[in-house]
């Protein structure tokens, strides 16, 4: 029982409050035979690098650690390691074993699963709310005396939100002093306490003002849950966990018209935030108890502090602080506000994949906003079974996933190499396939959305988008993570930054355009810019590693 609490944000506040009596580390054992064993060497060298881990032996044939119960707290520490006088730092460096248990890539398959599930929670429960709001538009406009256009400026502030959030909070779960769980769990109970504002708004410009602030605060997880999640997963099982994680992105924009819908049609448009209090409020809790410390960085960090108190040396440090410690705040400022431009402007590769990252994003937003016209107006929905059409998206998403896996585990996994790299440009073969799915569900949806064809159709169509998008940010996202693997924050928070901002503009001219030109065309013009697009992942499929080889922040390692 102590195991699944101590890493929580619950058991290290319970452990903090109560001095250590409850929910003590089970390490401590190790740490004082690792104190004894230190002090029992003669240290010449000005460095000396230390490991201490509960059980770092090798597997045994059977893939259990050999001789040892993988409970069995031991420290497996020969006198330091000697390192140049003049090079090296009077420190002892603590370093993590690829055995220890407390590394997240070690967890047992259940735990993993258990927080791959948590990360997913998390990340609908702030996704969701986009959507979710969509729901009570025409409420709002009766209630606030505005334009159609002016109330989705609340989804539009609210994906805004998304975009900038990362650019400070992300940054903030990357160091090793806080890490990830405090601050999703911190984020998130903002988040559901800031939903009050919205509810009991007096004017539309307050009702703005606390959509865009809830939604930069809830973005931390839409930048880094991919991150953490990877970070429980040798390289080449990290696919599966992000491809769950994917699905929850999905999830909840595809959920929020469907339930925002009933509860706007019978309720009224503040019984949506309603559902959003207490989705992310059962979220809050559940995480607060449950969810341990992913960051190895920080597991790291907070076992350098207890080796540091318990040996009262505080010339004990680990490589995370140090390079926290080496960090000026320009140098802060550069990697938090100008490296995420820098590199989305001037690298090609970032470039190109961003701007199709952003027209998928964009065309997701703009093209939810003709399901009213297409479900309600044409096919005679109500407000609340218009949502049952999203529905479509979500199960796009599960069909494509199966057969997405499989061909990762039979034919990608193979050609990792010892080291368990992969050349980046392999991750791209699924935009390739990808890339014709999502022309082709906004052809279908546009000319199969009239009276004469069942409502079906459209829907069936609809799973097109979703098993594209599915495949291509798949692709983009590990390529880019295996292209800049020194500058995967900077990179990830560049894209969401565009991507965030383009798909906070285009609803704002959405309806216009499909009442305009009508669902087929409308939907045709998106379709063909679409098109516009597909060669993307091909020629950095074929050139991709030649423009890597010139670029000064790439890889060139393969």
């Amino acid at each position: 029982m102590q195991d699944l609490f101590r890493d929580t944000v619950f058991g290290r506040l319970l452990h903090l409050t109560t001095a250590g009596k409850l929910f003590g580390h089970d390490d401590q054992a190790a740490i004082l035979a690792l104190g004894k064993k230190h002090h029992s060497c003669s240290v010449q060298s000005s460095t000396s690098i230390l490991t201490l881990a509960l059980d770092d032996r090798p597997p045994g044939k059977n893939g259990n650690k050999a001789n040892a119960s993988a409970n069995t707290p031991a420290a497996h520490q020969q006198c330091p390691t000697l390192a140049d006088p003049e090079k090296g730092r009077d420190i002892m460096l603590i370093e993590l074993s690829p055995y220890d248990s407390h590394n997240p890539r070690n967890w047992s398959t259940v735990k993993k699963l258990f927080v791959n599930f948590q990360i997913c929670l998390l990340t609908t429960s702030i996704y969701i709310g986009s959507a979710i709001y969509t729901a009570g538009l025409e409420d709002i406009q009766h209630d606030f005396h505005v334009s159609p256009v002016e109330s989705l400026l609340g989804l539009t502030l609210f994906v805004l939100g998304y975009a900038l959030g990362p650019m400070i909070l992300a940054p903030i779960s990357e160091t090793p002093y806080i890490g990830h769980s405090p601050v999703y769990v911190g984020t998130l109970l903002a988040f559901a306490l800031l939903q009050l504002p919205i509810i009991y708004a007096p004017n539309f410009g307050t009702l703005l003002a606390f959509r865009f602030i809830t939604g930069l605060i809830g973005s931390p997880v839409l930048a880094t849950g991919g991150a953490t999640i990877a970070e429980m997963y040798a390289p080449r099982k990290q696919v599966y966990g992000m491809g769950v994680w994917d699905i929850a992105t999905v999830f909840g924009p595809a959920l929020g018209p469907l339930i925002g819908g009933f509860a706007a049609q019978n309720k009224g448009w503040k019984w949506t935030i309603w559902e959003l209090v207490w989705l992310s409020g059962f979220c809050f809790i559940f995480l607060f108890f449950f969810l341990p410390e992913t960051s190895s960085k920080n597991i790291l960090y907070r076992r350098t502090l207890r080796i540091r108190a318990l040996t009262k040396n505080r010339k004990v440090k680990c490589t995370p602080e140090l390079e926290a410690e080496g960090m000026s705040w320009k140098e802060v400022g550069v990697a938090v506000l100008v490296r995420p431009f820098s590199l989305s402007f001037t690298e090609p590769i970032c470039f190109v994949l961003n701007l199709y990252s952003a027209l998928i994003y964009g065309l997701l937003y703009l093209w939810f906003e003709s399901f009213p016209i297409v479900f309600v107006d044409i096919y005679q929905f109500s407000g609340g079974t218009e949502g049952l059409a999203f529905l479509g998206m979500l199960i796009g998403s599960f069909i494509i996933m199966v057969p997405f896996f499989y061909y990762n585990h039979r034919f990608v996994e193979p050609q990792f190499n010892e080291n368990d790299q992969l050349r980046p440009e392999i991750r791209l073969q699924p935009a390739m396939v990808g890339a014709f799915f999502i022309p082709v569900c906004l052809f279908w949806f546009g000319w199969s959305a009239r009276p004469s064809v069942h409502w079906i159709m459209p829907i069936i169509g609809s799973t097109f988008f979703s098993m594209g998008s599915f495949l291509l940010f798949m692709a983009v996202f590990s390529y880019l993570g295996d292209a800049y693997p020194k500058y995967v924050a900077s990179v990830f928070a560049g894209n969401d930054l565009i991507r965030s901002v383009v798909g906070a503009a285009f609803p704002l001219f959405a309806n216009s355009m499909y009442r305009k030109l009508g669902v087929d065309w409308a939907s045709s013009m998106l379709g063909f810019l679409s098109i516009a697009f597909i060669p993307i992942p091909f020629v950095l499929y074929f050139y991709g590693k030649r423009i890597r080889m010139a670029s000064k922040m790439a890889t060139h390692d393969l």
